[in-house]
């Protein structure tokens, strides 16, 4: 059974940059497509960034394109989010989801299609 973690959330000001950890055990990610999520308060979820199994291929919401990367570290067992330039917008809980996948190039990552969900994180941006 996956289990997912995310860590490295926070306070930050406007302008400055995190980066967030979904560290994995029970399975090797690399079955698996991997998405970042947010959920900021009375908003609903929001898929912001997907990346496939081979770590080749990725995806960014027009909201963050350009300010966030994804990437995955196969000797750890973890994919992460870079997020630059943030801005209050960008303040939520953020999740990670995995979702099993056979082809390595896909990335596909439907909010209501991800077979395993971590507990979030909260990311505040405010000076």
């Amino acid at each position: 059974q996956l289990q997912l973690v995310e860590s490295g959330g926070g306070l930050v000001q406007p302008g400055g940059s995190l980066r967030l950890s979904c560290a994995a055990s029970g399975s090797p990610l690399d079955y698996y497509v991997i998405g970042w999520f947010r959920q900021a308060p009375g908003k609903e979820r929001e898929g912001i960034s997907c990346i496939s199994r081979s770590g080749g291929n990725t995806d960014y919401a027009d909201s963050v394109k350009g300010r966030f990367t994804i990437s995955r570290d196969t000797a750890k067992n973890t994919v992460y989010l870079q997020m630059n330039s943030l801005k209050p917008e960008d303040t939520a809980v953020y999740y990670c989801g995995a979702r099993t996948a056979r082809i390595l190039s896909t990335y596909y990552c439907p909010g209501d299609g991800m077979d395993y969900w971590g507990k979030g994180t909260l990311v505040t941006v405010s000076s």
